[in-house]
């Protein structure tokens, strides 16, 4: 079986080295050569040129890299990381189709930043899904499905690790189902779908009038592969990497305000209980009674 990938990061990465030491054959690797959309964007090209036939392209859709595609021939196309619209055109090229991932409950949570919404949210569990392409978002028959359970604790790049692990192993199994012939498509679901929107600048800035939790929530969504959240000081953008819920009643203080420091780190007043900066850019010596 002639299998492509089509990606660009880093989870794409852990896939791909997964597959191949579980020595599943792979005959191309597509990827691009930068991106501004993808904080956790890796060139797969430059990795994997001296192990598999590679190919640049920032359009999937375009004349060159529909007809690289063809003059493959390939049975499987898996697209893992790849955040544009795949053409009709080119879902028809392999034999077997493409096969997409989202890492979301589909068919609810459609659309975008399916590992940081959840976080933000404060859900206690996700899902790993594969699916055959079609020519709508998100959409077509689902192959493969696996709940993953979200800890209270758990940081962006910690949900990150368990769905690559995931959907490592079920790639692989879903590759072996391939090869026999037995692929097995999931009982369409009844639930009611939904589209999660594009994450814009001031979803990440926080609001010291919400209350710990929710702050907690942002900032543990938005940590690293991510941006991290934000907020200003002194008309100075502090990044927030790791917080941890103070809970504590201060009824007469203001949200926003540092009630006290420890071990230098500010404990800020939020609209209910506190918030303690654990990890935060740049380095600032804050000051006890300072509003942020």
């Amino acid at each position: 079986m002639k299998i492509i990938i089509l990606g660009s990061v880093l989870f794409t990465k852990k896939v791909v080295d997964f597959l191949i030491k579980k020595n599943i054959a792979i005959d191309g690797v597509i990827g691009k050569k930068n991106s501004t959309f993808n904080s956790d964007f890796i060139d797969l090209v430059r990795l994997y040129k001296n192990k598999f036939d590679t190919f640049y392209t920032q359009n999937i859709n375009d004349k060159r890299t529909y007809k690289w595609l063809k003059n493959k021939r390939p049975d499987l196309i898996i697209c893992l990381g790849w955040s544009h619209i795949i053409e009709p055109k080119v879902l028809k090229i392999p034999k077997y189709g493409i096969i997409g991932y989202h890492p979301s409950d589909l068919p609810r949570n459609k659309g975008r930043h399916p590992i940081i919404w959840p976080l933000v949210l404060g859900l206690k569990e996700t899902a790993s899904t594969f699916f055959l392409m079609n020519s709508e978002i998100d959409s077509g028959e689902i192959v493969s499905k696996k709940k993953v359970q979200i800890r209270s604790k758990d940081f962006a790049f910690d949900l990150y690790k368990k769905l690559y692990q995931t959907a490592s192993k079920q790639l692989f199994s879903l590759i072996k189902d391939f090869q026999k012939g037995k692929i097995k498509k999931l009982k369409k679901s009844n639930v009611k779908e939904n589209y999660w929107k594009k994450r814009s600048f001031k979803d990440g800035m926080i609001d010291w009038r919400m209350d710990a939790e929710s702050i907690f929530n942002l900032t543990r969504a938005l940590g690293k592969p991510y941006g991290g959240a934000h907020f200003y000081f002194n008309n100075k953008m502090i990044k927030v990497w790791r917080t941890k819920i103070i809970h504590s009643k201060f009824d007469n203080i203001e949200p926003g305000k540092i009630i006290k420091l420890a071990n230098l780190k500010p404990v800020i007043k939020c609209g209910k209980n506190s918030l303690k900066l654990i990890n935060f850019s740049p380095k600032i010596r804050f000051k006890k009674d300072n509003y942020l």
